[in-house]
């Protein structure tokens, strides 16, 4: 590997990193970012970069974690009686646990689901079971997340490296 591809290479993992950190922060593309992190570096590195294949899996992996993600959120409110108010006030909960971690990242969905579950005219018990259906779903979806970036990276890195270093190609 030469400097540039070397550069080349860090500066695809940084962004990756941001889209790793877009994984846990909600409103904030992370596969998404990780894919085109990818695409953006085999555009321009060519065969020195991950193959077609590598990218056409990444590209899945992104589009199976946002699914993932829609899933988990939408089944954990449900299962335990959300509405959509319950949902909107985890995603805000989450939004502003992000100043608190970690544990603001997971009482917060909560707190936002309970209070505006409440708001709606939901008794307390009932909003907090429905604001912790909607909390653990947002949890589960950005486990999911988190996960499926880590694998996105590791099989990107691991193909970058496997081609040009592990593969004995010359530069």
């Amino acid at each position: 590997m030469d400097a540039t591809e070397i550069l080349g290479l860090v500066l695809t993992l940084l962004v990756m990193l941001f889209g790793l950190a877009g994984a846990v922060l909600p409103a904030l593309p992370g596969t998404p970012v990780v894919f085109f992190a990818a695409l953006g570096h085999k555009l321009y590195f060519g065969d020195h970069g991950a193959s077609w294949i590598v990218i056409a899996l990444l590209g899945v992996l992104a589009a199976f974690s946002l699914l993932v993600d829609f899933l988990a959120t939408t089944y954990g409110a449900k299962k335990l009686g959300a509405t959509w108010r319950g949902m909107v006030g985890a995603g805000i909960g989450a939004v502003l646990g992000i100043l608190w971690p970690p544990l603001g990242l997971l009482l917060f969905p909560l707190l936002g689901a309970t209070l505006a579950e409440m708001v709606g005219g939901r008794e307390w018990r009932e909003a907090g079971k429905a604001g912790l259906g909607a909390a653990i779903g947002v949890v589960a979806g950005t486990v999911g997340k988190v996960a499926c970036c880590l694998g996105m990276i590791g099989l990107f890195v691991l193909n970058v490296l496997w081609t040009r270093v592990g593969a004995g190609v010359s530069p």
